[in-house]
């Protein structure tokens, strides 16, 4: 390959690579930002401490708005805090409003126009404390909040819980996907019977029923076997084979070659033990592939235990995000939101940086034998 062509192919995949981390570094940076800054305008990226005088001393402040207009910072009476008004609204001690009777105002500062320097309203850290400071008397520098992480995980309260029930649904679901799936590609792939490839076929067409088409029926049936409000539903299913990993391992089995199986064969092993002592340890790749995809899908499940979890101490921590979402007076926190989601995407991505020299060395051999 000629080198504009390498160039172009490395600035295409650098494109595309950039576009996919962006979402999860704009969730990692909004974690480490003060509440205030996690919807600034502009937007920036780094979380910053900003200090100004604020009440006879030098202290973190929160930004306001832009003052550039000639204006008054004045109190209004009836009005808890002080308030930039138009200069041209305000005579004889009283703010005359658009509509209505004037009403008094006690004059604090005069802001002057200056389109060199312009003025910015700023407050104290608890909103009580406000007023209007000339732009450039305004210092800053980069303060990164890593304490959002803690505080996230008292703000969803029964954070360790939720962890607890996501990795018991993790490691059940795991085991029985990768158990079933294996020992039924192993009866599609290894074993000669009547009607094998019309029930492979009829198997591979399942994959083509969404999920809402039996999500009725099926919790119907959990429902009359009294398993509504239980974790049951979100793991015995696993211990029946998905179509998905069993047409993996099939494709996967199949490039070992069968003499492997005839000489076991002839040493007296029983098909079980040629499974579970010679097939098996040959296809760890495949098998760690099905083991990660089953655990990222158990791990980001939000669908199944909304339905079927009705306890609060059952819920997983796709759930725990939702709740901590809806628990809120005041608003959304969306610093703290972002944290908690950061504290729940790094397990994954630690899992796959760990497996992932098998991962890619199963999905490339996978189906290299039709």
């Amino acid at each position: 390959m000629r080198l504009p062509a390498k160039l172009l192919t490395y600035a295409l995949l650098a494109a595309g690579a950039a576009m996919f981390i962006m979402p999860f570094a704009w969730m990692v940076s909004t974690a480490l930002k003060p509440l205030d800054q996690t919807l600034s305008q502009p937007p920036e990226w780094l979380a910053r401490r900003y200090e100004a005088q604020l009440g006879g001393r030098q202290q973190e402040v929160r930004l306001g708005p832009l003052v550039t207009e000639p204006e008054l910072w004045a109190r209004v009476q009836g009005v808890a805090r002080p308030v930039a008004l138009p200069r041209d609204s305000v005579r004889d001690g009283s703010w005359r409003p658009a509509s209505g009777l004037p009403v008094p105002v006690e004059v604090l500062k005069p802001i002057p126009a200056s389109a060199s320097a312009p003025w910015r309203e700023i407050s104290d850290l608890s909103g009580g404390l406000r007023d209007v400071v000339p732009i450039e008397s305004i210092s800053s520098h980069v303060a990164l909040r890593w304490e959002n992480f803690p505080r996230a995980i008292a703000a969803m309260r029964h954070f360790g819980l939720y962890l607890a029930n996501t990795l018991f649904l993790c490691v059940l679901n795991v085991t029985g996907t990768v158990l079933s799936s294996a020992l039924v590609a192993y009866g599609f792939s290894r074993l000669e019977w009547r009607w094998r490839n019309a029930l492979f076929g009829l198997l591979l067409a399942t994959m083509m029923i969404p999920f809402p088409v039996v999500m009725v029926p099926l919790y119907g049936l959990f429902r009359w076997l009294g398993w509504i409000g239980t974790l049951k539903p979100l793991w015995v299913g696993s211990f029946c084979a998905s179509a998905f990993n069993v047409f993996l391992l099939r494709q996967f089995f199949r490039t070992i070659p069968k003499d492997l199986s005839e000489a076991a064969r002839i040493d007296g092993c029983s098909e079980l033990r040629i499974f579970w002592q010679i097939i098996l340890p040959l296809c760890r790749p495949a098998l760690v592939v099905v083991a990660l995809f089953t655990f990222m899908g158990t791990w980001n499940d939000f669908l199944g235990p909304l339905i079927y979890l009705t306890d609060e101490h059952d819920f997983t921590l796709a759930l725990g995000l939702r709740a901590m979402q809806t628990t809120g007076t005041g608003g959304i926190e969306w610093n703290y939101m972002m944290a908690a989601s950061t504290l729940v995407i790094l397990p994954v991505i630690a899992l796959f940086l760990v497996a992932q020299r098998s991962f890619i060395e199963g999905i490339a051999l996978t189906g290299s034998k039709a």
